[in-house]
């Protein structure tokens, strides 16, 4: 059994190549083989957001606080509240953030397949965002 202690992994800042806007992380666990899981708790100010990426084996998100909005490549933007939960594919190009007024937590989930848990792209634009 291992228990990893509440605070016992540092907060690191989203960085500029993944997100745009104020964005932390807060790593709560990594998978050690043979397990591929990971999960954090990111918090998003107003208008921060992630770049357009996949994950080879899909993630899952559950808001728990604030305002969000989340969209996959060729849909509307969605709003989401907290008790969303929201589930990505695997390979699915999407982005998720918080509303342009109003910050956003969420639990994020995924898996990593051969070492890697997202594959990041272009950023998204303020009219994507705000569309």
């Amino acid at each position: 059994m291992t228990i990893k202690r509440n605070g016992s992994l540092r907060s690191s800042k989203g960085p500029a190549e993944y997100f745009t806007g104020a964005v932390r992380v807060d790593s709560m666990f990594y998978a050690d083989d043979p397990a591929r899981v990971s999960c954090g708790i990111v918090t998003f100010e107003p208008g921060a957001r992630t770049a357009w990426h996949t994950h080879p084996l899909g993630q899952t998100l559950i808001v728990t606080a604030g305002c969000g909005r989340a969209q996959r490549w060729g849909g509307p933007v969605e709003e989401i509240r907290p008790g969303d939960v929201i589930w990505f594919p695997p390979e699915e190009k999407h982005w998720h953030g918080a509303a342009p007024t109003t910050a956003m937590t969420h639990i994020a989930i995924q898996e990593q397949l051969g070492g890697k848990a997202a594959d990041w792209m272009e950023q998204v634009s303020d009219k994507q965002h705000q569309a």
